[in-house]
């Protein structure tokens, strides 16, 4: 792959996303709506996480736990990296298998694993997931399952990540029950009982986002949720509150590396 390539690959499994990339380039805080789980394949990164500042390289296990804000930098000239993408009933389903209809963890509990057997079973996941018919339904029923296990299983001194303050979780209410509404500093003050500054402050430190890069990344999240059902681009810039397709690609690039038509090209 030639550099700041990215490549959305058609993947065999519903719900599940696959990427492919090899970049230079810095991104900036962002989250997903789904579970990340990718391998670096040469280079390396740091990034930020929800268990803070992390660093990763070539044949570390990297993942991502839905709205846990991250951005990435190369550490280097350039670094290279497979994904897959997870909705999130997939994994959580899996994991109530997993601990056999019990309370398992709800979170992937680390950002960065060096274990050579979870590189491999990665390795051949990605490849059952991307090689279209050649691979066998079972096998990637199996390593799908035994892929999550590993990683919700890894042990160590993780923890959950704190909850959010009950004031700015009723401001990110404001916000998630409608990404298309316009609002304020003043709305979210008087939703949260905080101050303008204070939910501004408060919000920052408990989501690792201004309250306007959230807005935002949730109307990011519908385009991308349109684009993946086949939505055309301009319909899907109007219908998540982009001011126009311009708009909308150069927020959709500078979250996740790749257009939204190089992002569209995977689902069909």
């Amino acid at each position: 792959m030639a550099k700041n390539q990215f490549r959305m690959l058609r993947s065999a499994l519903t719900g599940v996303e696959a990427v492919e990339a090899e970049t230079h380039l810095s991104f900036a805080r962002h989250t997903h709506e789904q579970f990340g789980i990718g391998l670096i394949s040469a280079g390396a990164q740091s990034s930020l996480s929800g268990r803070g500042m992390v660093e990763a390289k070539a044949g570390d296990i990297i993942t991502v736990n839905p709205n846990e804000v991250h951005d990435g930098a190369p550490i280097g000239q350039r670094r290279s990296w497979r994904i897959l993408y997870f909705d999130p009933a997939i994994v959580t389903d899996l994991q109530r298998e997993i601990s056999d209809g019990g309370v398992g963890r709800s979170e992937i509990p680390y950002p960065v694993m060096r274990n050579a057997a979870i590189a491999s079973r990665f390795e051949m996941l990605f490849r059952a997931v991307t090689g279209g018919g050649a691979a066998d339904g079972l096998l990637r029923e199996e390593l799908l399952l035994q892929l999550v296990a590993d990683v919700m299983r890894e042990r160590g001194d993780a923890e959950e990540r704190p909850p959010v303050p009950a004031s700015i979780r009723a401001a990110r209410d404001l916000i998630d029950d409608d990404p298309l509404a316009a609002v304020s500093l003043t709305d979210l003050s008087r939703e949260s009982g905080l101050s303008r500054f204070q939910v501004l402050r408060g919000f920052a430190k408990a989501t690792g986002l201004t309250p306007h890069a959230y807005l935002v990344q949730a109307r990011i999240h519908i385009a991308r949720r349109l684009i993946a059902q086949g939505t055309p681009l301009a319909e899907a810039a109007f219908a998540s509150g982009f001011a126009d397709q311009s708009h909308m690609t150069r927020v959709f690039v500078r979250k996740y590396g790749l257009s939204p038509r190089l992002y569209a090209g995977g689902f069909m």
